[in-house]
């Protein structure tokens, strides 16, 4: 298992399907990824850190970079948001098609960032 699978796993049952889910997009986008752990969070690392996401008390957060919270912003307005972080709420059912622009948002930040 990678450790982001092991993540997962370690977490309530009830939350397991929607946190594979938003692995699964993610993988899918950023095949070359290193999964890892930072911070104690599920971390996907292409060259640095692409993205992080984690589940809380009350949310899964998703941490995608001020860039990508800035270029998203107008698709954020109904989820809280901080400089480079936004909250999912848990009894919501996960904004996959966002999380897959942001991720390819990200993926070509990083493109351009390393000339790939």
């Amino acid at each position: 298992m990678t450790p982001i699978e092991t993540y997962i796993a370690s977490t309530p049952q009830a939350y397991q399907h929607q946190l594979t889910a938003l692995r699964q997009t993610i993988v899918a986008i950023l095949p070359e990824a290193q999964e890892q752990l930072k911070y104690q969070m599920p971390t996907f690392y292409w060259h640095e850190n692409v993205i992080h996401f984690a589940l809380f008390k009350h949310h899964f957060g998703l941490y995608p970079t001020p860039s990508a919270i800035d270029a998203f912003h107008d698709q954020l307005i109904d989820y809280k948001t901080s400089k480079g972080a936004v909250q999912f709420p848990l009894d919501q059912p996960l904004p996959l098609e966002l999380i897959t622009a942001i991720t390819k948002f990200r993926r070509h930040e990083i493109m351009t960032k390393y000339d790939l």
